[in-house]
C-alpha cells in the first residue's frame, strides 16, 4: 500500500501563523504533534498548550517565551547546521507568548500527556550531541528531550544532521509495539513519529533528500518520499529508514515522538534483514565532516 498522505510537502499544512501544523487529529493517531512558526522582526504568536506539553525550539533566530509568570530568553542559533540551540519547555494547560525581536523560525514539538510539569529553560550546553554510525552512515544526533537528557511526561525530541551523500536512520528500525523479551525486559516501545526536514541548499538552488518507510506483512505501508526544506513525513508504524542526504546537500530532520505507554522510553528494533550493517562500522572511521557547528549563544532568564 503506497500512502502518499504520509508525506506532507512544505506549506501543505499551513494554518494561521504556522507554516507546518501536525496534530494528533490531522495525523489520525493519538499523541504526537508539531507546529513550525516563522516570525517577522518584532512579531509574536500566542500559544495555548491544552492537553499537550511542548518545546519551543529555535531552528533559526532567537526569541523570548513568556509563560506562567516567567520570561525565558532563547539565544537560539543562526540555522540548524550552525549550532545546538537552547530551548523552552511548556507544560500542558499553559498560555504562552513567543516573541522574536529580530525574527526567526521556531519548531513547537508536542505530545499529549497527563502530568503537568513546570515551565523550564533547557540550556544548549546541556544538550548531548553524539556521533552515530561510521563511514557513509555517519550522522550527528542532538538529544534535546529524551529520557536521561530532559524531563517530560511523554514528549521525546531529537534532531539528526547528516552530511551530504550519507545515510542515517539506518539500518531501518521500528518502534510500533510494546514488546518484552523472555525475561520480561522491555525491548520495543510504541511511539508515533514525525520527521520534519530542512536541507542545505547548493550553489544552484534548493537541496533534496529521501525518506523511506515500509510496513510489516501484518501492517503494510510503503513510502518513498523526495523531501525538501519544510517537508514532513509521518510514521504511524513500520520500519523507517534510510533517511538519505543526496550528495552535495546536508540533511537535517527533527524527530518528534510520543505514544500510549505508561513509561517514557525510546526502544527500537532493527529490521533483521539489515541489522548486520552495524557490525561493518567497527572498521570504519567517523565522517570527518562531523560534528556540525557547536557554537552556542549566551542564554538569559529575565
Amino acid at each position: 500500500m503506497s500512502d502518499h498522505s504520509l508525506h506532507l510537502p512544505a506549506g501543505s499544512t499551513a494554518e494561521g501563523p504556522y507554516t507546518t501544523v501536525v496534530t494528533p487529529e490531522s495525523a489520525r493517531w493519538g499523541h504526537s504533534g508539531l507546529r513550525v512558526v516563522e516570525l517577522a522582526p518584532g512579531e509574536q504568536v500566542s500559544l495555548g498548550t491544552g492537553d499537550s506539553e511542548y518545546l519551543v525550539l529555535p531552528l533559526g533566530g532567537s526569541c523570548t517565551v513568556v509563560a506562567d509568570g516567567r520570561t525565558l530568553l532563547l539565544a537560539g542559533r543562526d540555522g540548524v547546521f550552525d549550532a545546538v540551540s537552547d530551548f523552552a519547555y511548556l507544560p500542558r494547560d499553559t498560555d504562552a507568548v513567543i516573541r522574536s525581536e529580530r525574527g526567526g523560525r521556531f519548531a513547537l514539538p508536542s505530545a499529549r500527556c497527563e502530568r503537568r510539569l513546570t515551565v523550564r529553560y533547557g540550556p544548549a550546553q546541556g544538550v548531548p550531541a553524539e556521533l552515530r554510525g561510521a563511514g557513509n552512515c555517519s550522522r550527528q544526533v542532538n538529544n534535546y528531550c529524551l529520557p536521561g537528557t530532559f524531563e517530560a511526561d511523554q514528549l521525546l525530541v531529537c534532531e539528526v544532521l547528516t552530511p551530504g551523500g550519507n545515510w542515517s536512520s539506518y539500518p531501518p528500525h521500528k518502534h510500533d509495539e510494546a514488546r518484552h523479551d523472555e525475561h520480561g525486559t522491555p525491548v520495543e516501545s510504541e511511539l508515533e513519529e514525525i520527521y520534519y526536514f530542512e536541507v542545505a541548499p547548493g550553489p544552484a538552488g534548493p537541496g533534496l533528500g529521501y525518506q523511506r518507510v515500509y510496513g510489516t506483512a501484518e501492517r503494510p505501508l510503503d513510502v518513498l518520499a523526495e523531501v525538501r526544506s519544510g517537508d514532513t513525513v509521518l510514521i504511524p508504524h513500520g520500519w523507517h529508514g534510510p533517511s538519505i542526504a543526496a550528495p552535495g546537500y546536508d540533511l537535517y530532520y527533527l524527530n518528534v515522538m510520543a505514544g500510549p505507554g505508561p513509561d517514557r522510553a525510546w526502544l527500537i528494533c532493527d529490521d533483521p534483514a539489515h541489522g548486520w550493517v552495524r557490525a561493518t562500522w567497527e572498521d570504519q572511521a567517523t565522517d570527518p565532516r562531523l560534528p556540525f557547528g557547536t557554537g552556542t549563544g549566551t542564554p538569559e532568564e529575565l
